[in-house]
């Protein structure tokens, strides 16, 4: 049975992520795990958006995405980022392709809320056949969230998380991991190995998880949410990899809550 696991960078981990992670990606793959790569670029979308003067706000943690703006959407993810993924992947002796939801029509999306957040949309097909095709060559398929809509021309911008939550389910992935700059979700200085999404939103109320923890906690509670029988935050600065054990923080569903869903 093929291991798949979708891991998720976040726009502001690409640069920073490490050599040992690499290396523990590798690792990972020697053993028999699948890894898919789902990333996203808020933080250089926003660089080239201030550099090009076009205005861009946010509605409920969402980008507001008008034309201008999907038009550098995809130039950033598509281009630089997907690109220096693959670059990084492909030092490390792990071949990797570049892909967006257009490419063997891998995804398709519907506006969300048109109204409010113009070309921003959710996924409501995921061409599972095509990602274990190229699975089945040996190749990391590195996806870049934008997706064309039902008429095959509209293109969305597409929350990597909840990107990287749809991918999973539909490719039944054993493990999601949501990579980050610290060890997991940390009690007093030391780790927490697994949680449930109760135990998560006892830790927030008594702040234990603050910050920017938060929403990458809420994005995870999201994926289960979505079907996702286990989540997992880990690091991006250091190997993730101990033997057979994936270092990070586990968050678990309650299973007679979330059952398994299998299809998007």
């Amino acid at each position: 049975m093929n291991k798949i696991m979708v891991i998720k960078f976040g726009g502001s981990m690409i640069d920073a992520l490490s050599e040992q992670f690499y290396e523990g990606i590798k690792k990972l793959k020697e053993s028999g795990w699948h890894p898919f790569i789902v990333h996203g670029g808020g933080p250089a979308i926003n660089q080239m958006l201030n550099s090009l003067k076009i205005e861009s706000g946010f509605h409920n943690g969402l980008r507001k995405t008008t034309e201008q703006v999907m038009d550098v959407v995809e130039m950033v993810l598509s281009g630089s980022m997907t690109n220096r993924i693959v670059r990084n992947l492909t030092k490390h002796g792990l071949p990797a392709i570049g892909m967006t939801g257009f490419d063997g029509h891998l995804l398709q999306a519907k506006a969300i809320d048109y109204e409010k957040l113009g070309y921003v949309g959710e996924i409501t097909y995921v061409n599972k056949d095509l990602l274990l095709n190229v699975m089945s060559l040996g190749m990391i398929p590195v996806i870049s969230p934008i997706a064309p809509g039902a008429d095959g021309k509209s293109c969305y911008n597409i929350n990597a998380d909840t990107a990287a939550g749809a991918i999973a389910t539909a490719v039944e992935a054993e493990k999601l991991l949501f990579v980050t700059d610290v060890p997991g979700i940390l009690k007093e200085q030391q780790l927490i190995e697994e949680a449930t999404k109760s135990e998560i939103i006892e830790l927030i109320n008594d702040g234990t998880i603050t910050g920017g923890m938060i929403p990458k906690v809420k994005a995870a509670m999201h994926c289960l949410d979505g079907g996702m029988s286990e989540v997992m935050i880990v690091s991006g600065n250091a190997n993730i990899v101990n033997g057979e054990k994936i270092i990070g923080t586990m968050i678990k569903g309650e299973l007679e809550a979330f059952p398994y869903v299998t299809s998007v």
